[in-house]
Formats: C-alpha cells, structure tokens, sequence
C-alpha cells in the first residue's frame, strides 16, 4: 500500500513537470506561430488528458490543480484563478465523456475540453475583469478550442507509448480505444 501511494505521489509529480515543460515551450512556440494573446496550444493539457485516460480522475484533478497554482505563484491571481477555472471545466466535461457508456470520438472529448477550459477561462475573465469585453473574444476562442482540441489529441495519441514510460498506460489504453 505504502509503495503503491509511493509510486502515484512519483508519477503526479513527473506528469506535472511534463505539463510545466510543455507549458514553456507553448509560450515560445505560440508567438513565432502568430496566435492571438489567450489563444494557446494546450499542450500541457494533453499531460491532463493522460493522467485522466490512465491514472483516474483524482490524479488528473490534483495535476489541474497543481498547473493552477503554479500559474498563481509565477503570473499572479488572475492567472491562477483563470488557469484553475478553465482546468476544472475541462477535466468536468472529459469526465462526463467519459463516465458516457460506450465508444465516442476522442476529437470530441479532446475538443469538448478545450472548449470548456475556453469557457471556463472566459467566464472567469468576465468576473474577474469585470467586463463584458471578454465575451466578446469568445468566438475566436471556441474555434480555436475546435482546432485545438484536434492538435492535442493528435499529439496524445502520438506521444502515448512515451508517456507510458512516467505511468502505465494498460487503463489509458483501454479508454483510449473507447475514444476513436
């Protein structure tokens, strides 16, 4: 039992330096692509979707948390708070997708969790901000939560058989193949 809470407390904190690094190399690889600001790649969401598809919901939802705190502890409140909002939207909907029976398209989960960390992330800006001037960005966000959503799930599928070498992949395989 001891090993075993060993070895989860190892892999939460590999993942999570994963998604910090990807993190990093989003914010430089996202100007030389000539994206808007606010308009990201999600790459350190594909660790999140992992650690969902192959460890569970409660290690997906402390790595969600753990990327918010460190968003508030290196960019301030507000971006902790939207990083916090727009990640627990996220993991709730790909939670639901796929808490649903049966098989459905992993465009569609990765797609639905891009569009609600977009949501999530926009609704907290209009709090916060206390504007209405960020709704008005929604329209861009949620295509580029389409297109997003299909780029990282791309690049999970890709990056599985490394991944697997931080945590096992036998429960994120089988829930991988009721998402094609």
């Amino acid at each position: 039992m001891r090993g075993q809470k060993s070895r989860r407390a190892a892999q939460l904190g590999m993942l999570f330096a994963l998604a910090i690094a990807l993190s990093f190399a989003e914010s430089a690889i996202a100007p030389l692509l000539g994206l808007m600001p606010a308009i990201k790649l999600g790459l350190s969401n594909i660790v999140v979707m992992y650690a969902l598809l192959g460890l569970g919901r409660k290690q997906a939802a402390a790595l969600a948390v753990l990327k918010a705190l460190f968003a508030f502890l290196t960019r301030g409140f507000t971006a902790g708070a939207l990083s916090f909002l727009g990640g627990a939207c996220s993991l709730a909907v790909m939670c639901l997708l796929l808490a649903w029976p049966g098989q459905r398209s992993g465009y569609v989960f990765s797609a639905s969790g891009a569009l609600a960390h977009n949501l999530g992330q926009l609704a907290g800006a209009a709090v916060l901000l206390s504007s209405r001037a960020a709704l008005g960005y929604a329209p861009v966000l949620l295509i580029a939560g389409l297109a997003v959503g299909g780029v990282t799930w791309g690049l999970l599928r890709a990056l599985l058989p490394y991944l697997a070498r931080i945590a096992p992949q036998g429960q994120a395989r089988e829930n991988m193949n009721r998402l094609r």
